[in-house]
């Protein structure tokens, strides 16, 4: 004979006035839009702030990464380009400060990984921007990481030398 749960109380509803007021999920306005990136094992933590006074030169974007300025850290214009190319595809005011923490991997992962964090705080920002990023691919995760080494083996696939004789 199987035993029955025990009663649980009922608690009663709080009145609306007693509640405490229901937290949306909109961030304040003013503040920031912030978006992560990763690639392989390096991970950007994007934040993009709406005001960006005191900007030196107009063409150059207003990014600091790690506390330097992203043409010192991402010291190969190849980097760099990647690591701007969602703001200069969205056309993004030249109002914008940026600022990235960016952790793990290579220096071409920690690119692709800011990448992949400026596109989307650009679109929690602003969600017009998400189809020309989506179509560009700035939205997308690449997926691809390193195939672990599997016993037996000296690295991932690669097995012994075998010899016949």
């Amino acid at each position: 004979m199987a035993k029955k749960p025990p009663k649980t109380k009922k608690i009663p509803k709080k009145p609306e006035a007693d509640r405490p007021p229901a937290v949306s999920g909109k961030k304040k306005e003013g503040k920031y839009s912030s978006g992560v990136g990763r690639r392989k094992s390096a991970v950007a933590r994007v934040r993009i702030f709406k005001d960006g006074r005191g900007r030196e030169e107009a063409a150059v974007p207003n990014i600091s990464v790690n506390g330097k300025n992203y043409s010192e850290y991402f010291s190969v214009s190849e980097l760099r380009e990647i690591a701007d190319s969602p703001l200069k595809s969205a056309g993004t005011k030249d109002d914008l400060k940026i600022t990235v923490r960016v952790r793990g991997g290579g220096i071409r992962g920690q690119a692709e990984a800011t990448r992949l964090g400026i596109a989307r705080a650009l679109v929690a920002g602003d969600r017009n921007l998400r189809g020309g990023l989506r179509d560009l691919g700035y939205l997308t995760r690449d997926a691809r990481i390193t195939e672990r080494k599997k016993a037996g083996l000296k690295k991932a696939r690669r097995a012994p030398q075998w010899k016949k004789r």
